[in-house]
């Protein structure tokens, strides 16, 4: 779905029309006016790149789409795109694993949980100074977009290069290891049938060509973005909220409440239904998770802007500790959140923005018989967290949402679920 598709659209005829258009620009000029729309500010030379044959956006939909379920593309051999970011769980880790296993054995552990791959197609290119034309285009939000939970990656096709080269996810050593398993696996006919018979001869080239198809499947409508949600069929005037959703909804747009909307907008802007996130970075003070392997070191600290897998913003410490904020679209389907995996259930995540700051002991762990909040950032950098309302009570105060308001949240987040069939 794009700025075009309104509501009153059916999510049908929205998605022939951008498939339709995207075939156009791509044939017009191979893949340069197509991505620099769906994806911004981009080097030219990427999507300019001369392949032998101009494969057309269906051929490449199918291609990427077959490379992300392939195994074989990694070191293991049993690690694929889809075995992080399963279909079946709206493109979300498949279990409750904190962070996942794979590397070249499958006993690597990751550092930070897996988010969803869908509702990203409108991510801007990571920017320290954002600015909104939300009707005051002249305030600057400070950093937002870029993919990961960091935002390094400054496309889809960038994003999709990590995990194949990642020392813990499919693990090859360089981009050559990539290609010369597309030239032996399943995909390979394919993939010359796609870009030409001598582009596996070139492995920077044909490099290119693995991510681009990525790129392009992870633009599929029906698979990325169906906008298919209860929540869409209300706003498109096709389903009623039931009463507790409407109060849900009702805290989540409250800014002396939930005020989740804060982060996570809800409103359908210039004719295009919610993503719910502001493509912004937020640091929530969420506690240290001994789950992660990482963290038995008691000096690796992961603090999301300012490193240690991101480095170029290492000597900016106001941003240390944050993280993307997630789309909530298919929340309430995930079993674990956060950019650590601290938390399993979506009430438990509830309940710790209403009582983060009013109840600190129930959420750390106590250090000399205080809570020790915020203890997975250094104390000099536990300011950064950021005290907007829900947070912001006083220790022993009134928690921000009572237990019949968490439960009405939760109902409207449940709203956000895909594959919704009246």
């Amino acid at each position: 779905m794009t700025a075009s598709c309104r509501p009153e659209v059916t999510r049908v005829t929205c998605a022939r029309a951008t498939i339709a258009r995207m075939q156009r620009q791509l044939l017009a000029g191979l893949a340069a006016a197509l991505f620099a729309t769906l994806v911004g500010a981009e080097p030219a030379g990427f999507y300019t790149t001369q392949f032998e044959k101009k494969p057309s956006v269906a051929a490449l939909t199918t291609l990427g789409r077959a490379l992300f379920m392939d195994a074989s593309l990694s070191a293991s051999g049993k690690t694929s795109c889809a075995s992080c970011h399963d279909p079946a769980h709206a493109f979300g880790p498949p279990n409750d694993r904190a962070v996942q296993l794979a590397g070249p054995t499958m006993k690597l552990a990751g550092v930070r949980a897996v988010p969803s791959l869908r509702y990203l197609q409108n991510v801007p290119a990571f920017t320290e100074h954002f600015f909104d034309s939300d009707g005051n285009d002249s305030e600057d939000q400070g950093p937002a977009g870029g993919h990961n939970w960091d935002g390094r990656a400054a496309s889809v096709h960038e994003q999709a290069a990590i995990p194949l080269l990642s020392p813990f996810e499919m693990a090859n050593a360089n981009e050559g290891d990539v290609v010369r398993r597309v030239a032996r696996g399943p995909n390979a006919a394919a993939f010359r049938s796609a870009f030409g018979d001598k582009v596996l001869d070139t492995p920077a080239l044909a490099f290119k060509g693995v991510v681009m198809a990525l790129e392009v499947f992870q633009q599929s409508p029906a698979d990325f973005y169906p906008y298919d949600s209860k929540f869409d069929a209300f706003l498109r005037g096709k389903a009623k909220l039931s009463t507790q959703e409407e109060r849900g909804m009702a805290l989540f747009n409250n800014p002396a409440k939930g005020n989740c909307m804060a982060c996570h907008p809800s409103a359908v802007k210039g004719g295009a239904l919610p993503s719910f996130t502001d493509f912004g970075f937020i640091a929530l003070g969420v506690p240290r998770n001994a789950a992660i392997p990482a963290n038995r070191n008691a000096g690796y600290r992961d603090m999301g802007l300012c490193g240690p897998t991101r480095t170029d913003l290492a000597d900016h410490t106001d941003y240390c500790g944050r993280f993307r904020t997630p789309s909530l679209r298919n929340t309430a389907t995930r079993t674990v959140f956060f950019h650590n995996g601290a938390m399993h259930t979506l009430e438990q995540v509830v309940q710790f923005y209403a009582q983060r700051d009013s109840q600190p002991g129930k959420w750390y762990p106590r250090r000399k018989g205080q809570p020790d909040k915020f203890d997975d950032l250094p104390k000099a950098l536990r300011e950064n967290v950021n005290t907007d309302a829900p947070f912001g009570a006083a220790a022993g105060g009134a928690d921000a949402l009572n237990a019949g308001e968490i439960r009405d949240l939760i109902a409207f987040l449940n709203t956000l679920t895909d594959g919704y069939r009246p």
